[in-house]
């Protein structure tokens, strides 16, 4: 049985993602972990109430008592796993997913995502059934606590400005929706607010976003005369810059200066990232006298690499950072406004900070491919993939295969959280990494077809 993927369990609800599923995660949770505190909170989907019941039934089975943290971000649930000392997490979201999908992302006792070890225990347990179920009379236990303020303390305690800002955020009706603002203000920002109601059907834009689903931002930022402007998705683990032009600032080009920033301000340092990474982040670390370790995408990899070599920093380029120093989790809010302390210490405006990095170009595409056929579709494309290309200087299968090229690299992944192949391609000139990536793009697809299925 395989339930997780990059970044815990996900898929849609009523299919892969069932209050049955719900209760039993949660006795394999109480089993595995005993009896004792487990903390569970929720993104804004219509669907994540009921299960967050269903797992909540499924840890009092087993005799765990649970604390119902209510609306939160990912990051702040993670925070109270530990903060609370609670045997485990829980939080109920499909992140970035649209609003038919829903899943689960558990989190250990330091706060790190479960490493793969606990996942496949959890998966074990559930395929086995082996359940320890509590006699009536030691049935866990269930209470609501709204616990936001300590959260929001421990980010406000971490900048000082020394100027005035004014931002403007855009949750996307998601969990951020009211804590977002609240954190912003808490250090004495003027913040505009937009789609900062939560909204299960996600109506003001996409949970996940990109350059073309935060349109709006990019126009208040502009119209408002705004100093910035970031964006969260629906669990707001994962944010996005808009500088004072309203310009969205590129993925790799925010890790890239903000990495960097963190190194020379702390004199060296380590920084984990993912083989889905540009060149433009590794030049910009070592540039700034850091090193760079690549693992595989996800959250849980990058948290895990993080944790093992106490590095500095860790980051995704799809805005998904982690900072060690406050908890161990990926975590939007807290990144926003690590990127606001960055600024108002340097004295910079985005467009000056982000304008350090030259951006190359990158070509990201996805294939329609069923999770059925992502093994055979893989293992064909690691030995033609690579014979398509001239100039080849290495290939790495870190996670999927990335082929290294004299003049660019291309990565061709299975999704962890989509039935999709993702490409990855970079180069110099944006004609030749949409060259790089139609050659891959075509690989996969036939890849598919002679798998069995459709061509994505």
């Amino acid at each position: 049985m395989r339930l997780f993927g990059t970044s815990g369990i996900r898929g849609l609800v009523g299919q892969e993602v069932s209050p049955e599923l719900a209760v039993k995660l949660g006795m394999a949770l109480a089993s595995l972990k005993g009896s004792g505190t487990y903390v569970v909170a929720r993104d804004a989907r219509t669907t994540s109430p009921m299960l967050a019941m269903s797992l909540s039934s499924g840890i009092m089975a087993c005799g765990g008592d649970v604390v119902d943290l209510g609306l939160l971000p990912t990051g702040a649930l993670a925070f109270l796993s530990r903060e609370l000392k609670a045997q485990a997490g829980c939080m109920i979201t499909a992140s970035h997913n649209p609003p038919e999908y829903n899943g689960f992302k558990f989190f250990r006792q330091d706060s790190a995502p479960f490493w793969p070890e606990e996942q496949e225990a959890i998966e074990k347990a559930i395929s086995k059934g082996s359940f320890k179920l509590a006699t009536w009379d030691k049935i866990g236990d269930c209470w609501c606590s709204d616990e936001a303020e300590r959260y929001l303390k421990a980010l406000s305690d971490l900048v000082e400005l020394n100027r005035s800002w004014k931002v403007v955020l855009d949750p996307g009706c998601g969990s951020a929706s009211t804590l977002a603002p609240r954190a912003f203000r808490s250090i004495g920002c003027e913040v505009l607010a937009i789609n900062a109601s939560p909204d299960g059907h996600f109506p003001a834009r996409s949970p996940d976003p990109r350059p073309d689903t935060v349109a709006d931002l990019c126009s208040v930022v502009r119209a408002s005369g705004a100093d910035m402007g970031f964006a969260y998705d629906g669990d707001a683990d994962r944010m996005v810059v808009v500088d004072e032009k309203g310009r969205f600032v590129p993925f790799d080009v925010a890790l890239a200066a903000f990495s960097a920033y963190l190194i020379r301000s702390r004199g060296g340092g380590l920084v984990v990232t993912t083989v889905e990474a540009s060149y433009c982040v590794e030049e910009a670390i070592r540039e700034a006298g850091g090193d760079v370790v690549k693992t595989k995408v996800g959250d849980v990899a990058v948290s895990m690499e993080v944790a093992r070599r106490g590095a500095t920093f860790g980051g995704e380029p799809c805005g998904a950072w982690i900072f060690p120093g406050v908890h161990l989790c990926a975590d939007g809010v807290l990144a926003s406004l690590m990127v606001l302390k960055a600024l108002d210490e340097e004295g910079l405006r985005p467009s000056e900070f982000f304008g350090r990095v030259k951006a190359l170009e990158v070509v990201r595409d996805k294939v329609s491919c069923p999770n059925g056929l992502k093994e055979a579709v893989m293992e064909a494309l690691s030995s033609e993939l690579p014979s398509l290309f001239t100039g080849v200087r290495d290939v790495i299968d870190i996670d999927g295969i990335r082929v290294e090229l004299q003049d660019g690299w291309v990565l061709v992944r299975p999704s962890g959280t989509e039935p999709v192949i993702r490409i990855t391609a970079e180069a110099r000139e944006a004609v030749r990494a949409r060259e790089i990536a139609s050659v891959a793009i075509g690989a996969v697809r036939e890849a598919i077809r002679r798998a069995g299925g459709r061509e994505g």
